[in-house]
């Protein structure tokens, strides 16, 4: 029996001694993983200091005053091409932002608004690094637009439809952009659009990225038409079948690579700008009048563009500073073509607090 009993106790102790080997080799793979995590997080935000100053404070805070802008123009093409060209009058729009770290979150609303159902908005996201930037945007427009060109055929005076508003179009994009700077190390992208560094010797880097947006573009032609009867008179011009879309959706995949520079000019100063082409890839669908969705969709590489030019204070404690930022898509198939540019020009201050342990003395 007494044989018995120490073979039960072996057995129980090699169990329970197997246990806590596999407990102690999971807590090792455990703290390899989480510094390896730890690891590369860090690799994110590495730079030569005698080209960077890092971030002295964890969090901030900003307001800033944007004023929006775009711009669409729609075009046929028929045996008489027509264009119009569309764009809402330049309003103030004013938000606070906070961020914390890499995270920049802020949201802007129209001023003098009180119609809350002409109400634009515009809510951006952004991460940056050193090394990786990521933007996410949500843009909607409202109902103000106006006409402020025209060309609907050969000997035909559209002066009269110049800045007539015309409230039958509304546009959208949502979609993030994800970019990668080469020479993080010494170039700090985010000293002159996020104000998170500072940049202490003028530095360039060639940038590369990936993106995704979805467009949507409601054009209602029937009021279109009226406006045109209205002030070129009835029957004097019809609209190209071409030019009579509605609910048209935009789903753009596109590659970039670009160049950008940063100018220190002068203490705590800095002088930023960054041009970026995009190779992209359209797949659209929409309606048009006498003709099939097929026409409409949208298969096709197109070439789009995103500049960025800024100029910033940063003493590190306090910043300001004012920037400009436009995009221009392009879509095109043989019967119809549109182009929008839009952007912002933005003018802010802030202010960091939370100073890091480090850096306290």
């Amino acid at each position: 029996m007494s044989h018995v009993f120490t073979r039960f106790y072996t057995v129980v102790f090699l169990l329970m001694a197997g246990s806590l080997l596999v407990k102690a080799q999971a807590q090792t793979d455990s703290t390899k993983h989480h510094s390896l995590v730890r690891e590369t997080v860090r690799n994110f935000d590495r730079f030569d200091t005698n080209y960077i100053e890092p971030q002295h404070y964890i969090y901030t805070v900003m307001l800033q005053v944007t004023h929006n802008y775009d711009i669409f123009t729609l075009r046929s093409a028929g045996r008489e091409p027509q264009s119009i060209t569309f764009s809402p009058d330049m309003k103030m729009k004013v938000g606070p932002y906070v961020g914390w770290k890499w995270f920049f979150l802020g949201y802007t609303f129209e001023l003098g608004n009180i119609n809350l159902r002409n109400i634009k908005q515009q809510l951006d996201f952004s991460i940056y690094s050193s090394q990786i930037g990521i933007d996410l945007f949500y843009r909607r427009t409202g109902n103000d637009y106006k006409l402020r060109d025209a060309r609907l055929g050969q000997n035909v005076n559209t002066q009269p439809l110049e800045h007539q508003p015309f409230s039958g179009i509304r546009a959208g994009i949502t979609g993030f952009n994800v970019y990668y700077i080469f020479n993080h190390r010494r170039f700090s992208y985010p000293a002159a659009f996020s104000q998170s560094t500072q940049q202490k010797i003028s530095c360039g880097s060639w940038m590369a990225g990936m993106g995704y947006t979805r467009n949507s573009l409601d054009v209602n032609h029937e009021r279109l038409q009226n406006l045109i009867d209205k002030h070129l008179g009835v029957n004097t011009v019809s609209l190209d079948s071409g030019m009579m879309i509605s609910n048209v959706s935009y789903n753009d995949f596109n590659i970039s690579g670009g160049y950008a520079y940063n100018w220190v000019f002068a203490k705590n100063w800095l002088f930023g700008a960054s041009l970026q082409g995009a190779v992209a890839y359209k797949k659209s669908a929409g309606d048009a009048v006498g003709s099939s969705d097929e026409d409409f969709s949208f298969h096709n590489v197109n070439l789009d563009g995103i500049g960025r030019f800024g100029i910033v204070y940063n003493n590190m404690r306090w910043y300001a500073g004012a920037n400009i930022i436009v995009h221009t898509n392009n879509y095109h198939k043989p019967r119809f073509r549109t182009n929008n540019t839009f952007g912002s020009m933005n003018m802010y201050i802030g202010y960091n607090f939370g100073l890091k342990k480090k850096y306290r003395k």
